[in-house]
């Protein structure tokens, strides 16, 4: 893809004008650390029969595949909104049936809610507009609902640990189950009751942010105008291979001297000049 350069000048001189935009402004944000511990996990049919045989389990790796967010006001505490996240993780589990065998990979589903409290301001204006929707009856609806929308921000969780248990674990399975969690697992999740279960255990980032539209008043310098030409050529794999860089770290691992200018946590050792201890 083409590198777009933009005619945007940091000197407060090249100042055009000030214009009235509408767009979303962050009220109000935060940024949680959750080490989620023995969340059950649910499989289907078929590889729930398979942990149900297992002696070990290991957690391989962990991905967020949906979270669905829902937005209420706080009662008595006017301008404050109540963020109710829920988390659908689909997780990979090596089992190992007979000792000194190859563990065999099945796909779990774990789920997970969370709240977050933020500030989102007051004001609840419908916003009609011409390009809004008209129902069966032929009468416009409204476009949109001027009250806070909330955005999360999460990277895949980090995988700590995974366990069997006789009794269950910690559950919250949704009334709900998302459809993309069932194409995800590949069938019907097993919700039976079952002879073994997975307990997992995952660390998680967030960052939850309010955000409302307002109109704000911006200063312009320049209109953003494109200084490179499209380029609609394709390169031969070949011809990508060759302006990799050579990976000289990979075949001569770098010392302590060479990657922090140092000797490592040791400061009374001598590099001499050459770079040998």
């Amino acid at each position: 893809m083409a590198d777009v350069r933009q005619n945007c000048p940091t000197n407060s001189s090249s100042f055009n004008e000030a214009v009235c935009i509408d767009a979303g402004r962050v009220y109000d944000s935060c940024c949680d650390r959750d080490c989620i511990t023995d969340m059950k996990c649910y499989f289907s049919r078929c590889d729930q029969q398979k942990v149900d045989g297992a002696m070990s389990v290991r957690i391989r790796s962990a991905k967020v595949i949906d979270v669905s967010v829902d937005v209420e006001p706080v009662t008595f505490n006017r301008g404050f909104y109540s963020c109710d996240l829920s988390f659908v993780f689909m997780v990979d589990i090596d089992l190992v049936s007979v000792p000194g065998t190859c563990p065999e990979t099945v796909h779990g589903l774990c789920f997970y809610n969370k709240k977050a409290i933020l500030y989102g301001s007051d004001g609840n204006v419908k916003t009609f507009s011409s390009t809004g929707r008209c129902d069966e009856r032929g009468r416009k609806t409204t476009l949109a609902n001027n009250g806070p929308k909330c955005v999360v921000q999460v990277v895949d969780p980090v995988a700590l640990s995974a366990r069997i248990s006789q009794n269950g674990g910690f559950c919250d399975l949704p009334s709900v189950i998302p459809d993309c969690a069932c194409d995800a697992l590949g069938g019907e999740i097993e919700t039976s009751q079952s002879r073994q279960s997975v307990l997992v255990t995952l660390g998680l980032f967030t960052v939850v942010q309010l955000i409302r539209n307002v109109q704000m008043l911006v200063p312009v310098y320049d209109f953003c105008i494109p200084e490179k030409q499209c380029d609609d050529t394709t390169d031969s794999p070949c011809d990508v291979f060759r302006r990799i860089k050579f990976p000289t770290d990979d075949f001569f691992p770098p010392r302590p001297c060479d990657v922090s200018g140092g000797c490592g946590c040791d400061d009374s050792c001598d590099c001499d000049e050459n770079g040998d201890d």
